[in-house]
């Protein structure tokens, strides 16, 4: 058997990008959990996430989140390994959980919604680490 293959094969059944969060978050297709401590929560994080810091999950996430519910979580960035010491958290206690690569960094680099105490924003995307593009503006009808 090929090493390497089974490895990444088993990798992608636990890790989802950031744009496929995007695409399926507009449903009830999961839970999207923010693990970060308060005051990284506060400076932004994705609207309409859960925030349960990592260290609680053991004990708040049964009374949080329904058993059988789907979870994603996600920590700063690419930098920390947060998310996954979380998922780890939830996988313990018999969820289906998966790790969005790149976290709430690269989810504001692609131009994603972020939410603070000062409302809902959304910057340019990064073209370094997107292939998002916004839809090209409607143009008037031509008159020829």
């Amino acid at each position: 058997m090929n090493t390497a293959a089974e490895y990444f094969r088993a990798k992608l059944r636990f890790e989802i990008d950031i744009m496929d969060v995007a695409e399926a978050y507009r449903g009830d297709a999961f839970v999207l959990v923010d693990t970060r401590r308060r005051a990284s929560w506060e400076h932004g994080h994705v609207p309409g996430a859960v925030h349960l810091p990592t260290a609680e999950i053991p004990a708040r996430a049964p009374e949080m989140i329904p058993a059988g519910s789907k979870v994603v979580v996600y920590s700063w960035g690419p930098g920390c390994n947060g998310s996954a010491v979380a998922a780890l958290a939830f996988a313990e206690l018999g969820y289906e959980v998966r790790e969005m690569l790149g976290g709430i960094e690269y989810w504001a680099r692609n131009g994603l919604p972020v939410e603070t105490a000062d409302g809902v924003r959304s910057g340019a995307a990064d073209s370094l680490v997107t292939a998002h593009q916004p839809a090209a503006p409607e143009l008037p009808p031509s008159t020829s």
